[in-house]
């Protein structure tokens, strides 16, 4: 695990990394690797000509192109921050300008999908290593980025059968040297950890907040006034980029319905408690559950603190 504070690297890593997309992973991959000296020369590539404006204003890259095929002109490194539904068109696009022997990876929440949207447009002497780094906030676009945002969270790489093994290493030793732990795993098994762990959490937070904000008999500003705790935390989760969650339930739709059918059964079996009124079945349930809780923050995934550490490391904020 990088110490994000110690001295860094003497000699960069890559000589030239284009992000693709430069949102909140984007721009805080930019920050993260200039901090760390991870990369000679840091490109941003947006279509956006207003983002590019403010990456320009912000200076968090050395050279900023609205056109994707441009910049990765001799990069050794092409990370696509896209959202996920886009991903493929996108790469489709800049094959034919990557180098020989370029890493190509993305930050997607979904893997076995682009996988093989991303694939079958690249050539064979350019290595691709999907990733997906489980950090984040609500705030999206450059100015949301901070370069401890991977500090202390996972970063999981998917590399497809066949990868090669020193690019893998190399993607690897990047994402630990900007603060994360790394976790190998395939693409299959990747999609149906992240239904559970993420994708149906989030989907139950945009439908229970919108069932609250649709009951007839509660007015919207009780909603809003009279928020306790619970309810505040599924608004949070709710508040993320609509676009970057339509493309994951969409592209991910097989682990999200698999994992919604066992939510679905053990709901029923919450109802039957509570209808017949088995306080032991809820007792036992709920100390199982605050365990799990327990567990996530000793292993330093979470804070207990009130704010629940949404604040970033060391107190930096997103601007």
């Amino acid at each position: 695990m990088a110490d994000l504070f110690s001295k860094p690297l003497d000699k960069p890593l890559f000589e030239r990394m284009v992000i693709v997309g430069v949102g909140l992973i984007g721009s805080s991959l930019l920050r993260a690797a200039r901090q760390r000296n991870l990369v000679k020369t840091l490109v941003a590539a947006d279509c956006s000509a207003d983002v590019c404006a403010r990456v320009a204003e912000i200076g968090i890259a050395d050279e900023i192109f609205q056109d994707a095929n441009q910049a990765v002109r001799g990069a050794d490194l092409v990370i696509l921050c896209t959202p996920v539904g886009n991903i493929g068109t996108v790469a489709a696009e800049i094959a034919p300008h990557l180098r020989a022997g370029a890493i190509l990876s993305d930050v997607g929440s979904v893997k076995a999908s682009v996988v093989a949207a991303v694939q079958p447009h690249l050539s064979q002497d350019v290595h691709f290593v999907p990733a997906h780094p489980v950090a984040g906030t609500e705030y999206s676009g450059p100015d949301a980025g901070f370069s401890t945002l991977f500090s202390e969270r996972w970063c999981i790489l998917t590399p497809p059968e066949g990868s090669d093994p020193d690019a893998v290493k190399k993607l690897q030793e990047f994402w630990t040297e900007i603060g994360s732990n790394v976790e190998i795993m395939t693409p299959a098994h990747h999609d149906l950890v992240l239904a559970i762990t993420s994708h149906v959490p989030h989907l139950i937070a945009y439908n229970i907040v919108g069932t609250a904000a649709d009951l007839e008999e509660v007015t919207q500003s009780e909603v809003i006034k009279f928020s306790a705790g619970g309810f505040r935390d599924f608004t949070r989760i709710a508040a993320s980029d609509p676009t970057m969650w339509r493309d994951i339930f969409l592209n991910n739709k097989e682990a999200v319905l698999e994992m919604l059918g066992r939510f679905n059964e053990d709901l029923a079996a919450l109802q039957r408690m509570i209808r017949w009124g088995d306080g032991q079945g809820l007792s036992d349930l709920f100390t199982r559950t605050r365990a799990i809780r327990r567990s996530i923050i000793a292993q330093g995934q979470d804070a207990a603190a009130a704010d629940f550490g949404r604040r970033g490391a060391s107190g930096e904020k997103p601007q």
